[in-house]
């Protein structure tokens, strides 16, 4: 059973927005911390934003300010709201999933090793034109 289905990609120009969702199963939306990574050729998997079951949010910092991580109870989804986007943002972007670590929850996921995510959705391409 595929866990995380992500969508929401596509080419824009600099400056443009869109919006990535990603649909989880209902038990894996409600038990496991869920963030938004990017990777580009060539370079490594950044963590980009996750938001815990309380709502609190965390960004990287080159993205503070231009995206808003938040998740939708009712349909199980995690999205992504991708404003002033730019080249360098141009990246295939991914829905993960990991069990939230005792006594710390979700604190610091986003430079947890990938090993420990235990579904990865198939990613969606980002593109973003000067």
């Amino acid at each position: 059973q595929v866990q995380l289905v992500e969508s929401g990609g596509g080419s824009v120009q600099a400056g443009g927005s869109l919006r990535l969702s990603c649909a989880a199963s209902p038990y894996t939306y409600s038990n496991y911390c869920m963030a938004w990574f990017r990777q580009a050729p060539g370079k490594e998997r950044e963590g980009v934003a996750h938001i815990d079951n309380d709502g609190a949010t965390v960004y990287a910092a080159s993205v503070k300010g231009r995206f808003t991580i938040s998740k939708d109870n009712a349909k199980y989804t995690l999205s992504l709201q991708m404003n002033s986007l730019k080249p360098e943002d141009t990246a295939m972007y991914y829905c993960a999933a990991a069990r939230p670590i005792v006594l710390r929850g979700c604190s610091g996921m986003l430079a947890w090793p990938a090993t420990r995510f235990a579904y990865w959705g198939q990613g969606t391409q980002v593109t973003v034109s000067s």
